[in-house]
């Protein structure tokens, strides 16, 4: 029994810590018990784990599986969040390194140890911590004493940074290496590395490190993590290895003869693609899914983080769905509603239904470039929503879950109006957070009421409110509790909740629901139908969610096929946690209380916050990429899509990174995904006349199909279980694989031998063509128009666009491909500088126009090294000519400040 502090006045809680000893997941948490000197209570640790498994069990039935999460947790047990930062500034510093670590830092760690040499990604991310560690003490990460970052990063650093680690990766990083022994020297850091490995040091955390990273020879357990059971009619692919090593492990004869069979006979049963007419509707025996994204607030234009957390995030998941013929409806549209829009009609000198519908289209223009495939994107501001709205209200009186209170409310004199709860800020009366608002605390994330603020002032003049008097109506949550509780154990032991998503949920049920007040005093809203409440309108979070009915209402009359069929239809909604607790508790009371056999939810996904480079997105202050600028920029939409689902920050908060957006769109998507392609495609153009030569398969031809179709399970594995993000490695995982299979079969080699040499390389090509098709059809819901990209090239139909288990060989002999073009341009490090300043808080000013001609140089710099790349490939050019616009393309290069030519060139050797 290892001990820890409760939280003053609080019962212990009996946890259990499952555990894999030598994991530098599991030294975290053994390092903050012994650095912050947790006592009393007790934990349990259950060292009996081997597969990288981490995970503490609470008392109540919770489950923490991500290792930061887990310390956090155990700070906040212990009385320690000041490790966690203290004061919001702090806080916000120690939550980017966290998410920093997770989703950067640790997986190029492990595929580094894997390699035996530091990858760019781990020298990216040592770069960026040394330039950190040299602006500040040194001595930690945030502030002038260690924190909870600082543990974590070491941890992860460990297997690479201790003395014992390899000498390649001691490189010239003074200040890591400084920050990082002085820690080492501590005795809770000394102490903690014996404990978390059994007393074994640094041989088994690099020996467990190697397993996780998927290296050979170092098998991990025959026995997965448990898969989640899926719910009713739900199917779930339950692959036999971890979803991070899926193609680590010897390929089985059993595998092999799938594959042979497949290949000869797959295609006489492949399915077609479903024809989807409007208005779709459930159909009977069909998987009927029902996804809907948080209803973005009008006003409000989205910033990248708002836009990976619900609209992105969902519209991944459908288009995942339609490639697998389920009956799918993707509902979204615009909050209309409240104070906020009032306002700002007020200062626009227009009607708030002109301000909707001014703001309405620049959403739909946002939603458009991004690619965001909606069924129907609609509004709330409608006649069905008040219709509906008022339905819903006037069941719930009869049943008599409506109560009528006199409140005190606050009133602005200067603005002459009643305070909505969000056009009030103050000091909390939980945490004395300084800028609390009126409903909500974003620093502890309790509930609050807008009168208990400290020192409340009006967030529009800044004037001190006044206390009035209002008659007010009310839900009653406490009478309907035990029937939302009742829903919430069974939906999210059946269906598929986020960790988050649950642990909010539980914790709003333990603390007890109250009754909460539904009308606010505006005129702008779905109007109150019961007399003397006339001249007021419901508040927009008991009316907003009820936006996805009523929207549904605007696509179709049968609306309620969707909304009240709960046996045929299977409802799954997005959104960010801070969302959470009125789709998860307020608006399911809401629906259980009108008692009309309404659709619930079954699953949710909701993301932890993305933040922007070191801090927060803020409109106000020109910091972080918005959805009216993002395009501005000349980089696709595609590429941003790729790049805020590599982050998607699912299990904790990670960062939009200017320099990690660059090292991904040049490593993922250049140098591996697009090199794939290009050079399959290329070589079938340039030996085989664009046409696809007779395929007779090795041993070794079908050993590389199976290890991609287990990649394709891996993949179909995380999308049924919304683990978006880790879809996207599987996707980066084949064309690694393919990469791995032309290197090693060398067809420029093989072209110039003998006819048999020349088939074998003609059967590698062919078999890679049909991984190239497969990836197009996977990467559909990530990269749309790339995907349509590769299939123009490809020439291939409609058709294919269909996910099965197997790989099809959609691309027979005799198949001719289009003209191969690369899918990706290398961006140059001058732009991504450029970017960085421009959305640092200077939009507007000579950063931004200093952008626009970088990204112009950009753009040209791109044409002509496509010119110069063409020249040469044809031959018989003069050889002027070419040296030529060599010149230009590396003055080019200099403008932009980017590596000289013989670096580029250095850097390429031995490419094929």
């Amino acid at each position: 029994m290892i001990p820890l502090v409760a939280s003053s006045g609080s019962d212990t809680m009996a946890t259990t810590l499952d555990c894999t000893p030598g994991d530098t997941d599991y030294l975290k948490t053994v390092l903050l018990r012994l650095y912050a000197r947790l006592g009393e209570g007790t934990l349990t640790i259950n060292e009996g784990c081997d597969d990288g498994r981490l995970a503490l069990r609470l008392s109540d039935g919770g489950v923490l599986s991500s290792s930061n999460e887990i310390c956090r947790y155990l700070c906040a047990e212990g009385g320690r969040d000041d490790l966690c930062g203290g004061d919001p500034c702090r806080q916000a510093l120690v939550d980017y390194w966290l998410g920093w670590e997770a989703g950067q830092l640790k997986s190029c760690v492990r595929s580094s140890l894997v390699s035996g040499r530091p990858s760019h990604d781990l020298l990216a991310c040592l770069g960026r911590l040394e330039g950190h560690l040299n602006t500040g003490s040194g001595r930690s990460l945030v502030g002038d004493q260690p924190t909870l970052a600082d543990i974590v990063v070491w941890s992860t650093l460990y297997v690479l940074l201790a003395p014992d680690a390899p000498d390649s990766f001691h490189g010239d990083y003074p200040r890591v290496c400084s920050w990082f022994i002085s820690l080492a020297q501590l005795e809770e850091f000394t102490t903690s590395v014996w404990k978390a490995s059994s007393d074994r040091g640094y041989d088994l955390f690099r020996t467990i490190t190697l397993r996780l990273g998927g290296a050979r020879n170092t098998p991990i357990s025959a026995h997965p993590p448990p898969v989640k059971s899926a719910p009713v009619n739900k199917p779930v692919h339950k692959p036999d290895t971890p979803a991070d090593s899926s193609a680590d492990h010897v390929i089985t004869a059993a595998e092999c003869a799938e594959v042979k069979r497949v290949w000869s006979h797959g295609l006489n049963h492949a399915p077609r693609p479903v024809k989807r007419d409007h208005p779709i509707l459930p159909l009977p025996g069909e998987r009927n899914i029902l996804i809907t994204s948080a209803l973005p607030y009008v006003n409000n234009v989205p910033h990248l983080g708002n836009i990976i957390g619900c609209v992105l995030s969902a519209d991944v998941f459908a288009r995942y769905c339609r490639l697998r013929n389920y009956n799918i409806l993707y509902i979204c549209g615009t909050d209309e509603y409240g104070t906020a829009t009032e306002t700002k009609a007020l200062e626009e000198g227009i009607s708030p239904q002109e301000i909707c519908q001014k703001y309405h289209d620049i959403h739909v223009e946002i939603y458009k470039w991004f690619n965001i495939q909606f069924d129907h994107f609609g509004r709330t501001s409608t006649p069905q929503q008040t219709q509906i709205a008022q339905d819903i209200f006037w069941r719930l009186k009869e049943r008599d879950f409506i109560s009528e209170e006199t409140v005190e409310q606050l009133q602005c004199q200067q603005c002459n109006m009643f305070l909505a709860d969000r056009f009030v800020e103050g000091i909390c009366p939980f945490c004395s957070y300084e800028d609390a608002r009126g409903d909500q605390c974003d620093k502890c994330g309790k509930l609050i009421n807008a009168i208990d603020l400290k020192s409340p002032r009006c967030k529009v003049c800044s004037r001190k409110p006044r206390v009035m008097t209002s008659d007010h109506l009310f839900l009653d949550l406490f009478k309907l509790e035990k029937s939302v509780d009742e829903w919430f154990q069974s939906s999210s032991k059946k269906g598929l909740w986020s960790v988050n998503a649950e642990q909010i949920t539980r914790s709003w049920l333990r603390d007890g629901l109250k009754p909460r007040c539904i009308t606010r005093d505006l005129k702008w809203g779905t109007p109150v139908p019961l007399q003397r409440y006339t001249d007021k309108v419901f508040y927009v979070w008991f009316d907003a969610p009820i936006g996805y009915l009523s929207i549904t209402a605007c696509y179709t009359d049968r609306w309620e096929e969707w909304w009240k069929s709960p046996e045929n239809v299977q409802c799954y909604q997005f959104m960010a946690k801070d969302n959470v607790p009125f789709h998860t508790v307020v608006f399911p009371a809401s629906l259980l209380g009108a008692d009309d056999h309404f659709t619930l939810l079954n699953h949710i996904s909701a993301t932890e916050y993305l933040n922007y480079e070191d801090g927060k997105f803020s409109k106000s202050r020109g910091v972080g990429v918005f959805g009216t600028n993002a395009k501005d920029t000349g980089i696709p939409a595609d590429i941003y899509r790729f790049y805020l689902l590599y982050v998607r920050p699912e299990s904790q908060d990670s960062s939009f990174s200017w320099d990690d957006f660059v090292t991904k769109n040049n490593s993922e998507l250049l140098n591996n995904l697009g090199n794939f392609v290009n050079r399959v495609l290329m070589f079938i153009k340039n030996n085989f006349g664009c046409t696809i030569p007779e395929m007779s398969l090795t041993d070794g031809d079908i050993e590389f199909v199976a290890m991609v179709t287990r990649e394709l399970r891996g993949y179909l594995n995380c999308l049924e279980n919304l683990k978006i993000r880790d879809g996207l490695r599987h996707i980066l995982a084949i064309s690694r694989h393919g990469n791995v299979m032309v290197q090693g079969a060398k067809p420029w080699v093989l072209v110039k031998g003998t006819p048999q040499d020349k088939a074998r390389a003609g059967c590698v090509l062919g078999v890679c063509a049909n991984v190239v098709c497969l990836l197009s059809v996977m990467l559909q819901p990530y990269m749309p128009q790339v995907s349509r990209r590769i299939q123009e090239q490809l020439q291939v139909s409609e058709g294919v666009n269909v996910l099965t288990d197997n790989l099809l060989p959609h691309i027979q002999p005799g198949h001719r491909i289009g003209t191969p073009e690369p899918l990706f341009t290398k961006i140059e490090d001058g732009v991504a500088q450029s970017l960085r300043e421009r959305f640092a808080g200077k939009q507007g000013g000579v950063a931004a126009t200093m952008t626009t001609n970088t990204v112009d140089l950009q753009k040209q710099l791109d044409d002509q090294a496509v010119l110069v790349r063409q020249l040469k490939s044809q031959g018989g050019v003069a050889k002027d000519k070419v040296d030529k616009e060599v010149k230009k393309l590396l003055e080019l290069k200099s403008k932009l400040g980017v590596a000289p030519a013989g670096k580029d060139k250095k850097s390429k050797k031995g490419k094929k």
